[in-house]
């Protein structure tokens, strides 16, 4: 049998499409992909040859890779030409999911500028802040963000170009009057260690951190994550041929679904640039609906859904699901957050041909790290995988010392998808990193295959009565129960104990469940000092942030107030 280790090996040989090799990087070897773009602009333009395939379907509208490339080169030439945007200069994103989002990275990158996305959900004084923080001089805004924009556009430290509005905006450009279909790009000399992108990270305490991306973190990450999906194949084929089987035939051409935003680096980086580089068509929703999925799913023929496990949760769930013809799907997952072994066990039996996958990447990995998907997954499903040899892991202690096999510590990355540093905040750059190795804040182990297990937040661990209990354990554990449809699993004060474990959990439609019922069925499974002593059945599903993720703080908090131990 074909091993992964093999798989890997041979599709980064020497000679190959994903030849790997090794590049020197602020002053530290690395290994890279000897055939990545330099660029993203390079990239981008070379879509073009593609130029009347179909690439965005979004809301009855559809554009090919010609459409967005032209777009995108009338946009840069009028950032430089008019808006006096030079190599270097940051320009802000502040929109909901729309194709001019897209246009807006190819147009930025095109001038090169850097695209700074911010959150869609960010009200007027957080924009503010990352428009400050970040130094942009222009902002690409919907006419939704433009009015929490306001103020740092009356005082004319910001030109705003706005996009989807009516005529007659006081201080914006609309976006139809600033460019002109046709112009070619400026010329741009852009190296591949250059600034690309700065993301924002929401951070547990403080103002959120700017994440700076390069050129080639963006297209290192692109083929790393290219180069998982191949050797995935390649296992799949060495299985099928050592049963006797024939392989299930791949799509004719993956077909993506934006489900997720794109200011998040799930979002930009293995969803929307992967669709960009490949050829893929990509399915772009307004804003997250399970059942407006599935119709989605049906009508383009999806292949692949990338999501945060609530959102695949959120599928199977929905009351019409068996309506849906969703046997094009072939890779059902996503990031962000842990997934159950339940759910991964969902996702094998419901979907004719889809597998469940998970990856764990973080903003600071341009979102590429481990990955697990199909057997591997349904084997191991509390594990987030394997990485390509593009990319280094390790284990350490809180000293910085590499642990051994097995033992539990803070997982540590290295590799060209690491970002360079966060923007403007030496003192976070080196409480992260250490002689180029990157520190996840991450608790968990490496087994003796590889496999990497995520097993709480370095800052998320309760401790109770000197003893660790790992969140995503018991949440999995609360998970197995029939009636809960979501929970989350966090520390409260507790005066003699320090911390007790506590949960808030959502139930199924029509399910009834008492606390004590649920605090006897974890404890047939875990170890007492992990069952939650404090059970808050909500009425409502939990608050989520826009990546769709569970926002355990608030919850604590909320609970916390309650209780009257804030």
């Amino acid at each position: 049998m074909l091993t992964f280790e093999e798989a890997c090996a041979n599709l980064t040989a020497a000679g190959t499409p994903l030849e790997l090799t090794t590049a020197e990087i602020r002053g530290r070897e690395y290994p890279v992909f000897a055939n990545a773009s330099a660029n993203l602009a390079a990239a981008f333009a070379a879509a073009a040859d593609r130029a009347d395939e179909a690439f965005l379907v979004y809301e009855g509208e559809t554009w090919s890779y010609g459409d967005v490339v032209r777009h995108g080169h009338a946009l840069a030439a009028a950032l430089v030409d008019d808006f006096g945007i030079e190599k270097g200069d940051r320009v802000a994103i502040a929109m909901r999911n729309y194709p001019e989002w897209i246009v807006a990275v190819v147009g930025i990158a095109a001038a090169g500028a850097v695209s700074v996305p911010l959150n869609a959900w960010w009200g007027a004084e957080e924009l503010e802040y990352g428009l400050s923080d970040s130094g942009s001089k222009v902002v690409i805004v919907d006419a939704e963000r433009l009015e929490r924009v306001a103020e740092p556009l009356a005082r004319g430290s910001i030109k705003a170009i706005v996009v989807r509005a009516a005529a007659g905006l006081d201080g914006a450009v609309r976006y139809k009057d600033a460019i002109t279909l046709g112009t070619p790009p400026p010329a741009v000399n852009i190296e591949p260690d250059d600034d690309a992108t700065i993301m924002y990270t929401s951070g547990t305490t403080g103002a959120a951190k700017g994440a700076v991306q390069t050129h080639r973190n963006h297209c290192q990450a692109v083929m790393a994550f290219a180069c998982r999906a191949l050797v995935g194949n390649a296992l799949a084929k060495d299985r099928a041929a050592a049963s006797g089987t024939s392989p299930e035939p791949g799509p004719d051409r993956v077909c993506m679904i934006l489900a997720v935003p794109l200011f998040h680096v799930t979002g930009f980086v293995p969803v929307m640039l992967s669709s960009f580089f490949h050829g893929h068509k990509l399915v772009m929703m307004y804003k997250w609906d399970a059942q407006k999925a599935l119709e989605h799913v049906e009508a383009e023929g999806v292949t692949n859904f990338v999501g945060v496990p609530t959102m695949v949760q959120d599928l199977l769930e929905c009351p019409d699901f068996d309506k849906y013809d969703t046997s094009t799907l072939r890779q059902i997952g996503g990031g962000g957050a842990p997934a159950s072994p339940e759910l991964v066990r969902r996702v094998e039996s419901s979907f004719a041909s889809g597998r469940a996958g998970l990856g764990y990447g973080m903003t600071e990995t341009t979102a590429y790290g481990p990955q697990n998907s199909a057997e591997d997954y349904v084997a191991r499903p509390t594990s987030t995988g394997r990485p390509v040899p593009v990319m280094q892991l390790k284990i350490v202690d809180e000293e910085g010392n590499e642990l051994t096999q097995g033992e539990q510590g803070e997982i540590c990355f290295y590799g060209p998808t690491v970002i360079r540093s966060y923007w403007n905040k030496p003192e976070a750059t080196d409480e992260a990193f250490y002689d180029g190795w990157l520190r996840s804040g991450d608790l968990g182990r490496i087994d003796e295959d590889g496999f990497v297990y995520i097993e709480d937040r370095a800052k998320d661990m309760v401790i109770r009565g000197g003893e660790n209990v790992g969140c995503i354990e018991v949440e999995a554990a609360i998970a197995e129960h029939p009636s809960i449809y979501e929970a989350a699993v966090f520390g409260l004060p507790h005066e003699r104990l320090g911390e007790e474990v506590a949960c808030a959990v959502y139930l199924r439609d029509g399910a009834t469940l008492e606390a004590q019922e649920l605090i006897d069925f974890v404890g047939e499974r875990l170890a007492s000092f992990k069952v939650p002593s404090v059970v808050d059945i909500r009425s409502e599903m939990l608050p989520r942030s826009p990546q769709g993720k569970i926002l355990k703080r608030v919850v604590r908090d909320e609970l916390a107030t309650a209780r009257g131990s804030g």
